[in-house]
């Protein structure tokens, strides 16, 4: 585990996050996090506020993104780190991401309305406000509309994977995603691997395929995950030569499973993503 407080994996009102960049940045310097990252879905509008506050707090920000892509059916998620979000890859990055979230959106809500659920992307754009519309924002809709009786539940019945909101045919293929990443700069780091259903003959079928686009880390850790599965993970890494990230995947104080700086320990040691910025951490 890092000696140093590492949270590579954060999201703010930006995207699908319930604190502004910079009460994020804050709450996770209360909680004695000193290398943060910020890396919201498809989005750098937050980095600049947030890069703001972390230097006033004397805390290391790595500027990031979380980028939704496919691999074959499967809609898996790279995050970036030590991305230029200025850089003309990126930016193209952001503006494809919108433009299919567009699409997406349009999508569900014809899906929805066959099952009776009217208005729920409407609504879920007031609640989105100025951040990139997301499914979370769909979920809160339906609450607010009466149609489930919490966000849980209408990831369970509506949202989630295999569901009616399900849709993944507007993002890009895994290849372009990693190459937007490296092009701007940026490690292109396979999210949450064990959140994708998929077999460990498919996952590392995926990890594979990750690693020959140019992938060169995977989150061995993070919020919401089983110690065995993370301890497989960290093997998995070790065996292929990635180096190792983790991160909370925090969106809301509320979610207490993925509080800032939170994610399970695990045994063995691995190569960290991180020690490229915070000297002296070779390995965790």
């Amino acid at each position: 585990m890092p000696a140093t407080r590492v949270d590579l994996h954060t999201h703010s009102t930006a995207s699908d996050g319930g604190l502004a960049p910079k009460a994020l940045v804050r709450l996770a310097h209360e909680k004695e996090v000193t290398c943060l990252a910020l890396t919201d879905h498809d989005t750098c509008a937050g980095l600049a506020e947030a890069r703001l506050e972390a230097a006033a707090l004397g805390m290391t920000l790595i500027d990031g993104i979380e980028l939704s892509s496919t691999w074959g059916p499967t809609g898996v998620h790279v995050v970036g780190l030590d991305i230029d979000p200025e850089h003309p890859a990126m930016q193209a990055a952001v503006s494809h991401q919108r433009t299919a979230r567009a699409l997406r959106a349009e999508a569900i809500e014809a899906r929805l309305s066959k099952r009776g659920l009217n208005g729920v992307v409407e609504r879920a754009q007031v609640i989105a406000g100025a951040s990139l519309l997301g499914r979370p924002h769909m979920a809160r809709a339906m609450v607010e509309l009466g149609y489930v009786a919490d966000e849980q539940d209408a990831f369970k019945r509506y949202l989630g994977a295999g569901k009616a909101g399900d849709i993944r045919a507007h993002w890009p293929d895994l290849h372009t995603v990693v190459g937007w990443i490296r092009d701007a700069g940026g490690v292109a780091v396979l999210a949450h691997p064990g959140k994708y259903g998929l077999t460990w003959s498919k996952l590392r079928a995926l990890v594979a395929d990750f690693i020959e686009v140019g992938g060169e880390a995977m989150e061995v850790s993070y919020g919401g995950e089983n110690r065995d599965r993370i301890n497989e993970l960290v093997r998995l890494a070790n065996r292929l030569g990635l180096k190792a990230s983790v991160g909370s995947d925090f969106h809301r104080p509320e979610h207490t499973w993925t509080d800032l700086g939170k994610y399970p320990p695990f045994s063995g040691s691995c190569t960290p993503v991180w020690s490229r910025w915070i000297e002296g951490e070779t390995q965790a």
